[in-house]
C-alpha cells in the first residue's frame, strides 16, 4: 500500500528569513493524523535567506540528520563541533542526553536549502555525538547510496535506530528497486523532480509512507533526487 503525503497539504513556517514546509506535525504546526511514520518523526524542507539561521537552540533524545539540496549551512553545537555542510554530504548529530546548536546559512548573497530529518532513537540519553561524511554520487546514480544506518555501512551516517535512508539520483526513465522485507515499512521523500513509486505519482515535495509492499519500484519521471527510509 503506497500512501501519498503531497507537497501542497504540509504545514508551513514562513518569516522573513525561513521558509519551512512540514511533512509532519513540527512547532506551531499540529496535525494529529501526521505525527510521524513509525520512527521518523520529522522531514521539514527548509529554506533560509543569505547570513540568517537558527539561533543556538537545545534537544534531547533524536537523531537528526541534515540534507543539503544547495547551498551550504554552517554548524556548531555544544559539544566543540564547528563544520560547514555542503551538498553530497550528510550530517547526523544524536541529540542524546542533550546537546544545544546552531545552524545559519554560510552565505552571505546565496540561499540554502536543504531537509532536516528526524528520528527517535531505540535508547535514550545516549551520549550527544556528531558524523559527517560525503555520500557516493556515482553509487546513488546507479541506484541507492546509504546516507544513514545503524552500523555505519558503506561510510554512511550511524542512526542510533533500526533505520537506513538511502538516496537515488535519477535520469528522466531511469528505473530503481528495492525489496522491503517482511515487517518493514519505507518512506519515500521526492527532493527534486517527478517519480512513480510502484505505479502511484509523486511530485516535488511529495512523500509517501510504504507498507505490505514486497518491493518498492521507483521510475523517474523527469530528472529526480529521492530519499527513501526502510523503516522497522
Amino acid at each position: 500500500m503506497i500512501t501519498p503525503r503531497r507537497s501542497a497539504d504540509r504545514g508551513r513556517t514562513k518569516i522573513d528569513w525561513l521558509d519551512s514546509r512540514h511533512t509532519f506535525s513540527f512547532g506551531d504546526y499540529y496535525d494529529p493524523g501526521q505525527m510521524g511514520f513509525r520512527t521518523l518523526r520529522v522531514i521539514n524542507e527548509d529554506r533560509v535567506r543569505p547570513g540568517a539561521g537558527f539561533p543556538t537552540h537545545g534537544h534531547r533524545d533524536m537523531e537528526i540528520i541534515t540534507y543539503i539540496l544547495e547551498g551550504a549551512l554552517e554548524h556548531k553545537d555544544s559539544i566543540g563541533t564547528g563544520s560547514i555542510i555542503h551538498p553530497g554530504e550528510a550530517q547526523r548529530m544524536s541529540a542524546g542526553a542533550g546537546i544545544t546548536h546552531s545552524e545559519f546559512n554560510h552565505s552571505k548573497t546565496d540561499p540554502v536549502h536543504f531537509l532536516q530529518i528526524w528520528i527517535t532513537p531505540s535508547t535514550r540519553a545516549i551520549a550527544p555525538g556528531y558524523e559527517q561524511k560525503p555520500i557516493d554520487d556515482a553509487k546513488a546514480r546507479a541506484g541507492f547510496a546509504p546516507v544513514g544506518s545503524p552500523d555505519g555501512r558503506d561510510q554512511s551516517v550511524k542512526i542510533h535506530q533500526d533505520a537506513v535512508l538511502s538516496v537515488a539520483k535519477l535520469e528522466r526513465g531511469q528505473t530503481v528497486g528495492t525489496d522491503l522485507k517482511k515487517g518493514r515499512h519505507g518512506w519515500v521523500q521526492v527532493a527534486r523532480g517527478e517519480v512513480a513509486v510502484n505505479g502511484v505519482a509523486l511530485a516535488e515535495g511529495d512523500g509517501a509512507a510504504v507498507s505490505d509492499e514486497e518491493k518498492v519500484t521507483i521510475v523517474a519521471n523527469s530528472p529526480a533526487e529521492v530519499l527513501f527510509f526502510d523503516l522497522g
